[in-house]
């Protein structure tokens, strides 16, 4: 983790995006955790800092797509008993599946995307799959296991989340993807691994590998942070970080509200503890994250201590250009 805290001020929307482009482009093994105010941002700034790594790197836009990610909050209260929007679910499972596999560089996150509670890695993982070509796996089994992580045969497959076997073909939509996947087989054995356009069927791009990942995630008490592995090259990223703190906190406070009146009715509602972990924890795994802002109000060498994130700045600039307070 990055260590002493640096902040970044006097950046744009998109600047601070082609910050964190450049950071993750510098430090190609490693993983951002970006964390923004609220779940347009999420999606803003994947947008951004995709335009920006193509720039940087270049690379496919299946390979960016694999290497930066959204991670939504879950948009409902769990005590009305809806069901999250699938797209939500599962642009978060992908999410989580990539942070603990490696393949993710950048992950970006609302504050409130951290808070709830979920099932250990194990779990997603022992229900994910890898695909390469050259892999022996028989087309049936694939679709098994397509409908195990919650795939529906549809044929063709035209939206999100659907899936169908024609002999040795498997065609399926991973959720968040901007096309469509097809696996073709000689027996049982993959021979070609592509994404093809499902107006016309004609393919678009060769892929070296594929992962089926669960549409949604499951309940538990593990956390987002418990799927990052232990050896990864990790820092954090904080952007705006009074909103991001203003966000999450009314959340716990809109959750505690409906637990009260749930708890009328249902003696036994869990608890939102039991739901979601206290601010207070995530903002203890972010003390030392580089914190990004727009506003350029601070200058070096009068730094007071933020007991959230360590050192802050109050103090206006003579020069109100971006810079970087270590």
């Amino acid at each position: 983790m990055d260590s002493p805290a640096t902040h970044v001020r006097g950046l744009s929307p998109s600047a601070q995006a082609l910050y964190v482009a450049v950071q993750a482009s510098n430090r190609p093994n490693a993983v951002m955790i970006v964390v923004v105010p609220d779940d347009a941002e999420v999606d803003r700034f994947c947008t951004d800092t995709r335009f920006f790594m193509a720039a940087l790197e270049g690379g496919s836009a299946s390979s960016l797509d694999e290497a930066i990610k959204p991670f939504p909050s879950l948009q409902i209260d769990p005590y009305r008993n809806i069901a999250p929007h699938f797209g939500v679910a599962s642009a978060r499972a992908a999410a989580l599946h990539a942070v603990a596999s490696g393949t993710a560089r950048v992950v970006v996150a609302s504050g409130a995307a951290l808070l709830p509670r979920m099932s250990a890695p194990g779990h997603l993982e022992a229900a994910a799959i890898e695909l390469k070509p050259g892999q022996d796996l028989d087309p049936v089994v694939l679709g098994d296991l397509l409908a195990d992580a919650g795939f529906t045969r549809e044929d063709p497959v035209d939206d999100h989340g659907e899936f169908c076997i024609r002999g040795g073909i498997v065609d399926y939509f991973p959720a968040g993807a901007d096309s469509p996947v097809r696996v073709e087989f000689v027996g049982d054995t993959i021979e070609s691994i592509r994404r093809y356009d499902p107006a016309t069927q004609r393919s678009i791009e060769t892929l070296d590998q594929a992962a089926v990942v669960p549409l949604t995630e499951k309940a538990g008490s593990a956390t987002f942070f418990d799927y990052v592995p232990g050896d990864r090259d990790l820092s954090f990223v904080v952007v705006e970080e009074e909103e991001v703190k203003a966000q999450a906190q009314n959340l716990a406070e809109q959750l505690q509200g409906s637990f009260q009146e749930a708890k009328d009715e249902h003696p036994k509602a869990p608890a939102p503890e039991e739901l979601m972990i206290p601010w207070e924890q995530v903002a203890e795994r972010l003390a030392n994250a580089t914190r990004v802002d727009q506003l350029a109000i601070g200058v070096a060498g009068s730094e007071e201590q933020d007991p959230a994130y360590g050192p802050s700045n109050p103090t206006p600039p003579t020069n109100p250009t971006p810079r970087i307070l270590d």
